[in-house]
């Protein structure tokens, strides 16, 4: 008569099958069973994939969880995270007179455009240079402030915005220039 080891004396760390005239020995999923044929180990689930989780992968007993950086949110998946947006949210700490600029993981507070003689303010974030003022006969006619955000590990070279001169003004010329800020040659125009 078969003695089931598993009843009587169990010698397995988790699960006990009984087989005719021995037993095997079976371990939970996120568990292996050791060379000894009876315990059972953790399995590092993140170590057989840098893929599993966006982020931040950490192995538990049995699993394994992901995480996300701070300002960001782990999504349904619970592997992929999403930028929280705080602008909209309204989680931010920025003066009534500041504008809430969102970038990946946190956000800044950006001071309204201020226009420096000859110029006037027209709006929000465009400069204009008066025609009939005579400090603006060599000067640009506007000024026009755009904030925008570039995430690192892009690859390049790639286009990051596009500027376009119209034929408005009969016998005006247009100049594009980078005028401040690529003194390490990162940026150039086409």
């Amino acid at each position: 008569v078969d003695v089931n080891e598993c009843t009587s004396e169990n010698p397995c760390t988790q699960t006990c099958v009984n087989t005719y005239g021995s037993f095997l020995c079976r371990c939970e999923p996120g568990y292996e069973l050791e060379a000894d044929g009876v315990n059972c180990s953790d399995m590092d689930e993140c170590s057989f994939s840098e893929f599993l989780c966006q982020h931040e992968c950490v192995n538990g007993p049995g699993s394994y969880y992901c995480i996300c950086p701070s300002g960001y949110n782990l999504l349904d998946d619970s592997r992929s995270c999403q930028d929280i947006n705080e602008c909209e949210n309204r989680n931010f700490t920025c003066t009534p007179q500041q504008t809430c600029f969102n970038i990946p993981g946190e956000y800044k507070c950006l001071d309204p455009v201020r226009c420096e003689e000859p110029y006037i303010q027209i709006n929000e974030n465009r400069c204009m240079c008066p025609a009939e003022n005579a400090g603006c006969r060599d000067q640009p006619f506007t000024i026009l402030y755009r904030v925008m955000d570039m995430v690192s590990g892009r690859s390049v070279p790639s286009d990051i915005f596009q500027m376009q001169a119209t034929t408005r003004y009969p016998g005006a010329y247009y100049i594009f220039q980078i005028k401040s800020g690529n003194e390490g040659r990162e940026f150039y125009m086409r």
